[in-house]
């Protein structure tokens, strides 16, 4: 196999620190795995003395059957996993753990929602707080930060000092870790045994990191240790991929290996072999406004394609007609389907997407579990105001509406499985402020029963004064309210589109069983379109690529105020326009929910058009 001069190099390097700098599509893979044979086959290294690190177990099982194939099993003894595989290991010959004392993910969402009822905490929305609190515990785990220090996105600081203090004794009676534990016990396992450190230094005596980009503070602490004293540290990655800040992963690990190991030797690999020339020059045009990263050249193998397509929609409906309309087109050229992806920044941008693609009887698959909208909480207050002017009073609907916003009415008042509104006016019989606030919550229904949906969720949230009930909320949270006045947006965007109750409602059913069939498709090898977040995207590669919604706010999200988050905005586009290898589609809008938007920075970047900073 013939390799280009700048592969030869990392494959040939034996002895002594190396940054392999593998930009996208530049055989990254190809390079660790006949770098492990050279060990192996030219230089007499013991195969069980190589520990090969990667990020997912299905990175790891890669990219050792790539090894495997290659080796024709003469290097079976090479140890390949993940960190958490490596360190759980170290750690069952410390302590004897074994797999039954790792926590389950459904357990520690457990004792999160076993604390909000201990504490009372009113969350409305407590599927997307609960994983919420649990990725910043273990952010501040896996970054060693002191509790003093730490300031959370999702609840008071007291709150989550409570919440973190009392998921931690609650793991502890148990005898349970979780992934982190792990990483911090080895690190203090190796801090404080020198004997076991070097029991496993004399074993692991050269070792290869994959996307190195993604490392965090103590999982590189662990490497360092291990590593020493001969330091063959052979990391490969692109720090303009690194896009898991969210997890503790800083590029300002990987920007400082060198100083840390001053006589590191450093080869890019920078020859792209998966996108053609104009996707390259593109991704690279949005890519060098980042002012933390190493300066690369990269250049495409395949040579001159298509020119990059931007293409400006009126609004999300046309924008989504229009790429339906394309992926038919190319389906009739000679592409497959499975050749195409659509990516996104989060998965609550691809709504009407799926649903276009259901209109057009467009199989897709999706590698994200999608949001149903309409399971929404925001979406089942309004849904039950609806069904409530409709007339279900069972007792059930009338509490999700009822101190929404806050009438002050007790669920006293509502005793019996059917609500009476007369009952209700009897309990309060003697307070006539109370009647009336009951008696227009009764002429609200009214006038709700027979507007059309758009009108219908508009009056709840204006007239009857739903939206300062969330904008309440958001203060409570400490959020902003915009996100969730957003979702009660998108109900509106989708009421919009039909004449009749009967038709929004069918059309809710149908969504629900087509989101139940993609989920049960992902466990089985569905075709279709791609559809995925840029995160998920991350190492695939199509044929054909369309970006979607990119605009201000969306990518780069609207939460990226800190110039580190802007960074991170920009790699993920850059790791998303790099998935494409003939064709790139980035697509925006000029109008959503009837608000001008603006196109993202990064297309101005590309289009060589003054950014925004």
């Amino acid at each position: 196999m013939a390799f280009h001069p700048s592969q030869e190099e990392a494959i040939r390097h034996v002895d002594g620190p190396m940054m392999v700098l593998a930009g996208p599509g530049s055989g990254k893979t190809t390079v660790i795995t006949h770098r492990t044979k050279y060990l192996i086959e030219e230089k007499g290294i013991d195969p069980a003395s190589i520990l090969v690190i990667t990020f997912t177990r299905a990175a790891a099982r890669e990219m050792q059957e790539r090894f495997a194939a290659l080796a024709e099993g003469k290097g079976k003894r090479v140890s390949f996993g993940t960190f958490h595989s490596v360190f759980f290991t170290i750690l069952k010959y410390a302590y004897r753990y074994q797999a039954s004392d790792i926590v389950r993910e459904e357990q520690k969402m457990h004792y999160i929602r076993e604390m909000i009822q201990q504490y009372d905490l009113e969350i409305e929305d407590e599927h997307e707080f609960v994983p919420a609190i649990l990725s910043e515990i273990s952010f501040v785990k896996s970054e060693m930060i002191s509790l003093d220090h730490y300031y959370s996105r999702n609840c008071s600081e007291a709150m989550f000092k409570k919440l973190y203090e009392g998921y931690e004794e609650r793991m502890r009676k148990a005898g349970l870790l979780d992934f982190d534990d792990m990483l911090v016990m080895c690190c203090q396992l190796f801090r404080q045994r020198k004997d076991i450190l070097q029991a496993w230094q004399n074993k692991f005596r050269y070792i290869l990191i994959d996307e190195f980009q993604d490392i965090n503070r103590v999982q590189y602490e662990i490497v360092r240790m291990l590593a020493l004293p001969r330091n063959n540290l052979f990391i490969v990655g692109d720090d303009d991929q690194s896009v898991y800040r969210f997890r503790g992963a800083k590029p300002e690990i990987m920007l400082g290996f060198t100083k840390d190991y001053p006589e590191a030797r450093t080869v890019l690999l920078g020859m792209n072999y998966r996108s053609s020339r104009e996707i390259v020059d593109t991704a690279c045009m949005v890519i060098r406004n980042n002012k933390k990263r190493y300066q690369k050249k990269l250049t495409a193998a395949k040579g001159a394609g298509k020119p990059v397509i931007t293409c400006m929609s009126k609004e999300p409906r046309e924008e989504t007609l229009r790429i339906a309309e394309e992926i038919q087109d190319y389906v009739k050229a000679g592409y497959r389907l499975e050749d195409i992806a659509v990516l996104y920044r989060t998965n609550l941008n691809p709504r009407l997407l799926v649903e276009r693609l259901m209109e057009y009887n467009i199989p897709f698959t999706m590698k994200d579990s999608l949001p149903n909208l309409y399971e929404h909480w925001i979406c089942r207050n309004i849904l039950a105001y609806i069904n409530a002017a409709r007339g279900n009073l069972k007792r059930g609907n009338i509490l999700q509406i009822i101190n929404r916003p806050n009438r002050y009415i007790s669920r006293d008042a509502l005793e019996e499985a059917d609500v009476s509104w007369n009952k209700v006016k009897s309990f309060y019989q003697d307070k006539g402020w109370m009647v009336e606030r009951v008696e227009q919550l009764e002429y609200d229904l009214v006038m709700l029963r027979e507007m059309p949906p758009a009108a219908a969720v508009n009056y709840i949230r204006k007239a009857i004064g739903y939206d300062d009930y969330l904008k309440e909320y958001a203060q409570i949270r400490s959020m902003k309210a915009e996100e969730l006045l957003e979702t009660a947006d998108q109900l509106k965007e989708s009421a919009a589109g039909f004449k009749t109750m009967e038709d929004w409602f069918g059309h809710m059913e149908e969504y629900k069983k087509r989101l139940q069939e993609q989920a049960r498709s992902r466990k089985e090898a569905a075709q279709g379109v791609s559809l995925m977040t840029m995160h998920s995207s991350k190492g695939l590669e199509f044929r054909i690529v369309y970006i979607l919604d990119a605009n201000e706010g969306i990518t780069p999200h609207k939460k990226a105020v800190l110039d580190v988050d802007m960074e991170e905005e920009r790699r993920m586009f850059y790791v998303a326009m790099t998935r494409a290898r003939e064709r790139l589609h980035v697509c925006y809008v000029g109008e959503r929910y009837g608000k001008k938007q603006e196109r993202s920075r990064f297309v101005d970047e590309y289009l060589g058009i003054g950014g925004r900073g």
